[in-house]
């Protein structure tokens, strides 16, 4: 094909699906849908190799599948579970993560794991098969699905790493992670880079040791030794995390996080954060004392939904909007703390942090 025979194609494959769409206008998202296809079509003229379209090709479905999934529990939330394959039932750290996760669905939490044996099974003992997802991928080894999901219609096959992290952590609203081997620490710090600058959460981190375990413990010593004392993360950035052997500390750090504080996004370059229930001018105006390091411009406001949300489901919630550094997660972590401390609420509200 020459290249002007090409670009004759191109553009009229790219004509026929703008009239295609044109032709759908219920389509809840044809902007995006549009783009998605016009993408394909460019990569369809270009010499992009077949093993390209293979990872592009199964990428998509490994996606297809976990938005098809994670849809009809979009508004419970999640709590994901990252630890060791290896570790037998009878061990400490199983025993462990068996009664968290016992304990966060019991709070009314659905739990997320890879879908694997270890502290992986052990979360979908705790939480039961109802409650459990389960996020498997095919490897030489460690590839079964544990007993406790296999079979269910909440457990998916990924055939690749990143896909599967995509879901792991894009559909939790908590992330514990349990000892574990370089997957798990590549999975810690993985969330904390993701947290770190603005690409996850924020939602809580907690790292749960066994009692009197110190796996985490130090853990944490070496982060504070080799990277805080030396400047190579903020002072702050401890405080997207939290270290505890204690389970009802544990389950306190994500029923705590979600107590006034909702959710969050960008509209623009504004921050805005959804909370549960309104927060007084006085109120504001403490916030607006203490955090205004964190603003690039301007001050901490009270809002309702913005016009750029459109059909936002969180458009009820009272609002606060803010030009976020987008730097100082930490700080913003610790604003999040002080928001929780405030506001009034409903034994309702309080009592169902699970909602979305």
């Amino acid at each position: 094909m020459t290249s002007s025979a090409s670009f004759d194609t191109l553009e009229s494959l790219q004509a026929d699906i703008a009239e295609l769409i044109d032709r759908l206008p219920t389509l809840k998202h044809r902007q995006f849908i549009k783009q998605a296809l016009t993408t394909i079509l460019r990569l369809a003229d270009s010499d992009i190799d077949r093993l390209d379209w293979k990872i592009l090709s199964a990428a998509l479905a490994d996606m297809e599948r976990g938005f098809e999934l994670f849809h009809a529990y979009r508004h419970v939330r999640k709590v994901t579970i990252f630890g060791s394959a290896r570790l037998a039932s009878e061990t400490p750290e199983y025993l462990m993560a068996v009664e968290f996760a016992r304990a966060v669905s019991q709070l009314g939490f659905m739990v997320m794991t890879g879908g694997g044996g270890g502290i992986m099974q052990a979360g979908h003992e705790g939480a039961g098969r109802e409650n459990s997802f389960g996020l498997n991928i095919h490897l030489p080894f460690e590839q079964q699905a544990n007993p406790v999901i296999e079979g269910d219609s909440k457990l998916i096959h990924f055939k690749y790493f990143f896909t599967r992290k995509l879901f792991l952590l894009k559909e939790s609203d908590a992330v514990a992670l349990f000892p574990g081997g370089f997957g798990t620490q590549d999975e810690a710090f993985e969330c904390m880079t993701l947290s770190q600058t603005g690409k996850f959460g924020p939602v809580p981190l907690v790292l749960i040791d066994p009692p009197g375990g110190d796996y985490w413990r130090s853990w944490s010593k070496y982060i504070d030794e080799q990277l805080v004392q030396k400047g190579l993360v903020s002072p702050e950035d401890p405080s997207l995390y939290t270290v505890t052997d204690d389970l009802n500390v544990a389950c306190n750090v994500i029923t705590r996080f979600y107590q006034v504080y909702h959710s969050s996004r960008y509209v623009g370059e504004q921050l805005v954060i959804r909370l549960t229930t309104d927060l007084s001018v006085s109120e504001v105006e403490q916030l607006n004392a203490e955090f205004s390091d964190i603003l690039v411009k301007g001050r901490i406001e009270k809002s309702q939904v913005l016009p750029q949300e459109g059909q936002d489901e969180t458009y009820k919630l009272p609002r606060l909007i803010l030009y976020f550094n987008q730097r100082d997660l930490g700080r913003l972590y610790q604003m999040i703390a002080v928001i929780n401390q405030m506001g009034t609420h409903s034994p309702e509200e309080t009592g169902h942090p699970e909602r979305k």
